[in-house]
């Protein structure tokens, strides 16, 4: 259990972050925020972004929250061989491609994540990366 939890501030601001990201990079994104529990605190679809989009952001956050790893990390252990082989048909569908990554606390904790998802998986990444980036 966390020490602190995610306010919506903190959630606006990594998203906002995500967002400009995504602008900046010409790339319309879904992007989902989400607390310690998975549950969805800020979301957001920019216009051109793929309907399909929206389900995979929010499950990369949610997986990402879970599992106390970036997707694209669960990927590798994911793999044919790997320790976690076949995980993704677990918990309701997790999702193993880059995108998601955990929002880590002052303590070490992980207190929400960040999941995005409608451009090229680096893309997806990279925007991610921008909204960490904004809450640490």
């Amino acid at each position: 259990m966390p020490t602190r939890r995610l306010t919506l501030a903190e959630a606006r601001r990594v998203l906002d972050a995500a967002l400009d990201r995504a602008d900046e990079i010409g790339q319309p994104m879904n992007i989902a925020v989400v607390d310690d529990g998975g549950h969805l605190l800020a979301f957001a679809r920019q216009d051109g972004a793929i309907l399909a989009g929206i389900d995979i952001a929010t499950r990369k956050a949610r997986t990402a929250v879970l599992m106390r790893m970036s997707t694209a990390e669960l990927g590798k252990a994911a793999a044919p061989g790997g320790p976690l082989y076949g995980i993704e048909v677990t918990n309701g569908g997790l999702v193993i491609f880059g995108g998601g990554i955990p929002l880590v606390g002052p303590c070490g904790d992980v207190v929400g994540a960040i999941g995005v998802s409608a451009g090229a998986v680096d893309q997806d990444v990279t925007v991610a990366q921008a909204g960490v980036d904004a809450f640490g």
